[in-house]
């Protein structure tokens, strides 16, 4: 069943044109990404879905009566009300039949009125609806319902705005970048929360882990034209890279038939007949697709960058608070040369001023940064670039530098660099208020490299970068030689980037995981695997143990053992449940997840000490038992 009809829509900004003649479908239980580079119109596509904005050609047609919700990236609402006068604000139709039954109820004489009302909310399932927003609300860590907008984190604003979205239970979702702003958790439960509802969904996301987990179609905005793919990101992947190839060999197939054409065309044939001239109209087709080329961009640098001495940095007992918020806690580390370091935890744990401790923009509360002279941070934090009106991009990098220093006496200039990320000469030299939001976030991204620092710290650099540039720069950053600290929760970046990940799990636990983000989950989810299996076994060895025990009361064989046996075997019993306790609280300390390195490896030492003592004292058990049998 279609939902949603895109037909020949074109849009464009002055000489700028964005797209022409664009049409798409979206039916019932598709989930569609739109994958494009920034500055070549997904925004503007979503405007025209949300009735924002309208097309210069063409026109959006949904299907008649369907309930449709849209997600904005940055989401617009009141600061002065509360979170909970923010759901019933909201234009969800589930709201308007509840006002029906209530002014119903206010007019019984009325009873056709009433009956009608009493049948919307059945068909809308209305009567639980405090329950529901409720539990969205209390899913996405939104427990206080009282708390003003304009108090909420952006991060807070994004989940809200979401909330509304999915209590109103739309049946097309259109989504701009959900995952901006979510941290880890919230991003997994989302997965799973879309993966389980039956909900069709169009959205633009950056986030390739996204992609691959929830939708099953994928289309491409590439040089002015769609590219459907039936499949997750994997699948995309896969066939966008056979689309390439076999573009490659009709473009060259294409150059051949030009030399070919022009050759007849050099000849200035007399004869105008309706071949030749039909063939001359060819020739300017063939000449405009022989002329194409692909702009796709790989970095392949070797940076010169400033050598790294012996001391890089070093932290020493460092401690960070906030009233009722520890961050730190006598945190130690010493980085290596060419480490590259991933940063995860929750919203709140106090990842960003973990980062700022380090650069010196904030100082610790206790405890040393010590830094190497000859570090030079380049630190790319969440504000993004000062926007400056009549600046020009190629201005803005200038400012910063004139060129990175290569090996061999080579270099590259600003204006290379801008290249490399994507801003052509003709870009260079536009506006930067003119740019999208994910096109400043690239241009502050070449101010922090253009430095040429040999100590890189990127505080969610892929928020609103398109997947195109997310390419590019994990390029960069594979070639680049000096230290890396990410925090992200673009789990595919990670992946690619880092090798080891400092887990801020709240409360100053930090850990250091040897490992990415894929490798952490693995571990995560085997241990409480581990932890449940653990349980049920004990649970299985209690229940034969208070089995064999009742068996002994009831059989009369306290001749076959001694005094002293039978006192030990009783003794065995009690023990073994005190051992089984005292494993199950430790494993319970593992679940909560709130401790630090030194006080796993405590606990694991006791874990395995507790364990054989149950696996000795039980084996007596046994031995006692097969006596009185």
């Amino acid at each position: 069943m279609n939902l949603l009809t895109v037909e020949n829509i074109s849009k464009s900004f002055g000489e700028l044109v964005l797209f022409e003649n664009l049409s798409f479908g979206v039916n019932k239980d598709q989930k569609i990404a739109l994958i494009a580079k920034n500055g070549t119109g997904k925004t503007s596509i979503l405007k025209m879905l949300s009735g924002s904005d309208k097309p210069d050609t063409g026109q959006v047609s949904y299907r008649k009566g369907i309930r449709v919700s849209f997600l904005e990236q940055e989401p617009e609402m009141d600061p002065d009300l509360t979170i909970e006068e923010t759901i019933f604000a909201s234009d969800n139709e589930v709201l308007k039949v509840i006002a029906s039954y209530e002014k119903a109820l206010a007019n019984p004489d009325d009873q056709d009125a009433y009956q009608e009302a009493f049948e919307g909310m059945e068909h809308h399932q209305a009567w639980d609806f405090e329950t529901q927003y409720k539990q969205i609300l209390f899913k996405l860590k939104l427990e206080d319902l009282d708390v003003k907008v304009g108090l909420l984190s952006g991060g807070q604003q994004k989940r809200l705005a979401l909330a509304n979205a999915l209590i109103n239970k739309p049946e097309l979702l259109i989504l701009d970048e959900p995952t901006n702003h979510l941290d880890l958790e919230m991003i997994e439960w989302l997965e799973l929360y879309f993966a389980k509802e039956n909900m069709t969904l169009f959205m633009v996301t950056h986030d390739r882990f996204f992609l691959e987990r929830v939708c099953n179609e994928i289309i491409e905005l590439d040089n002015g034209k769609l590219y459907p793919y039936k499949g997750n990101y994997s699948y995309y992947l896969e066939k966008k890279e056979a689309r390439i190839e076999q573009e490659a060999v009709e473009h060259h197939k294409t150059k051949i038939l030009f030399k070919k054409e022009l050759t007849w065309m050099r000849r200035q044939p007399k004869a105008r007949t309706t071949k030749s001239k039909s063939r001359i109209d060819d020739f300017t087709a063939i000449k405009e697709k022989a002329s194409q080329r692909r702009k796709e961009h790989e970095i392949q640098l070797e940076i010169n960058m400033q050598r790294v001495g012996s001391k890089i940095l070093e932290l020493h007992k460092i401690s960070k608070a906030y009233p009722n918020l520890p961050i730190l806690d006598k945190f130690e580390y010493t980085f290596l040369k060419g480490e590259r370091i991933g940063i995860i935890g929750k919203n709140g744990t106090g990842k960003s001023t973990f980062l700022n401790i380090l650069t010196g923009a904030d100082q610790p509360d206790s405890g040393k940064v010590i830094k190497g002279e000859t570090i030079k941070f380049g630190y790319y934090t969440q504000k993004g670039i000062e926007i400056k009106k009549g600046q020009k991009v190629i201005d803005v990098i200038r400012e910063f530098g004139d060129y990175i220093p290569l090996m061999k006496g080579r270099q590259i200039s600003a204006q290379q660099l801008l290249e490399r990320f994507l801003f052509d000469r003709k870009k260079s030299y536009d506006f930067v208020e003119k740019l999208s939001g994910g096109e400043r976030k690239r241009l502050y991204l070449c101010t922090i490299l253009i430095q040429n620092p040999n100590f890189l710290i990127l505080d969610e650099p892929t928020n609103d970068l398109d997947i195109v540039t997310l390419n590019v720069l994990e390029s960069f950053l594979l070639d680049f030689p000096g230290c890396i600290i990410v925090v992200s929760h673009d789990r595919y970046f990670m992946d690619k980037i880092v090798d080891h990940l400092f887990v801020f799990r709240g409360n100053a636990v930090v850990e250091d995981f040897p490992g990415n983000y894929s490798d952490y989950r693995a571990y995560e989810d085997s241990s409480a695997i581990e932890i449940r299996v653990g349980k049920e076994k004990a649970k299985e060895k209690s229940k034969e143990l208070n089995a064999a025990k009742n068996t002994w009361k009831k059989e009369d064989k306290g001749n076959k053992l001694s005094y002293s046996e039978q006192q030990e075997y009783k003794k065995l019993e009690k023990e073994i449940k005190k051992l089984e306790f005292k494993k199950g609280e430790i494993e319970e300390q593992f679940v909560t997840g709130d401790l630090s390195v030194d006080e796993i490896t405590e606990l694991s030492k006791n874990l395995s000490e507790i364990n054989v003592g149950i696996e000795t004292k039980t084996e007596r058990w046994f031995e006692l038992s097969a006596i009185m049998e």
